[in-house]
């Protein structure tokens, strides 16, 4: 059995409680855990702008309990984080542009919710292992690539600065109360079940959906900006990961990609693909006043610790990602 294998078996009769378990990532965790047999618990409040749809978990839907709550919601928080065995924090408001129109909203879900996670685990179930989903978008603007865990801490919007105070809840609850938290900073993530919807969360989502619609995508700028992508079935392998390996507890890492890629790289793809076509237009200054350029993650610390490289390329990930929408739709 391999270190990845022996990991994931420990997963079975396993407690598991995913916050956001309806959106995008939580659902691809979801079917994972369930074909590892855990019991899997998903908590998601349903609001159509943060993407869930029940037909992601369409796979398992007769094979994991659903509580339809809002984390913000401290009392039922309080009573569901109860006799789980690991807690995925997966739910959050994931849109820079809108975090800086709204940034009450996003203080309270992408921080204060998280807080209360926390105190609902402390006082309820301290030993429940808790991963958060964090964001590379703490960083900033890069003074150095590739980006490791010790690089300055700079967040250019207010979704930024939400997930850096969250993340460090994280670590101090761990410090001072003892609860095992484990933060993993992720960078672009798409696969199948992301929402396609939105065209206010990240450059890879509407890239998808203007492709698959037969529209002219719309790259700001010279689409020379470099970013590191991760398909959301690696992403699932680093989470369940950190699930269970004891000695990551405590601390942050980053995730990433040995091959970044441009923004013309990435929309090459999509029109080997779906043949479809685009045109560069100049940044709209909302946008411009929070782009940070080049980013990609240095990945060695997680990688040196578990074991985890991705293994996914962009051209067989979109290739993925498109056939499974395609599917869908038929």
């Amino acid at each position: 059995m391999t270190g990845a294998s022996a990991l994931d078996a420990r997963y079975a009769g396993r407690r598991v409680l995913i916050t956001g378990g309806i959106g995008f990532i939580g659902s691809n965790l979801a079917i994972r855990l369930v074909q590892l047999g855990a019991k899997v618990l998903l908590v998601d409040s349903m609001l159509p702008a943060y993407g869930a749809d029940l037909a992601n978990i369409e796979p398992v839907r007769d094979k994991v309990r659903v509580n339809y709550s809002d984390i913000r919601d401290a009392h039922s928080l309080a009573y569901l984080v109860q006799q789980e065995d690991v807690i995925f924090s997966l739910a959050g408001q994931v849109s820079h542009q809108e975090s800086m129109q709204d940034p009450m909203t996003d203080l309270e879900i992408n921080c204060a919710a998280q807080l209360s996670l926390l105190e609902c685990c402390r006082q309820h179930n301290p030993a429940a292992r808790i991963v958060f989903a964090s964001t590379r978008q703490i960083y900033g603007r890069p003074k150095t690539l590739p980006v490791a865990e010790d690089h300055p801490l700079e967040p250019v919007d207010v979704n930024g600065i939400n997930n850096l105070a969250a993340e460090m809840y994280y670590t101090l609850y761990h410090q001072v109360h003892g609860i095992p938290t484990v933060s993993l900073r992720l960078t672009n993530t798409y696969g199948p079940r992301m929402d396609l919807r939105s065209p206010a969360k990240g450059f890879a989502g509407v890239f998808i959906r203007q492709a698959l619609a037969g529209e002219t995508i719309r790259v700001f700028g010279d689409g020379d900006q470099r970013r590191d992508f991760n398909h959301v079935e690696d992403v699932v392998d680093a989470l369940l990961r950190a699930g269970q390996q004891d000695d990551l507890v405590g601390r942050v890492y980053n995730l990433g990609h040995p091959e970044p890629r441009s923004l013309n790289e990435f929309v090459a793809c999509l029109s080997a693909l779906t043949g479809c076509r685009h045109e560069f237009v100049p940044f709209p200054p909302d946008a411009k006043r929070i782009d940070i350029g080049d980013y990609y993650g240095d990945f060695s610390r997680f990688a040196k610790a578990t074991g985890w490289s991705p293994a996914m390329d962009l051209e067989t990930g979109l290739a993925d990602t498109v056939e499974w929408f395609r599917n869908r739709d038929r």
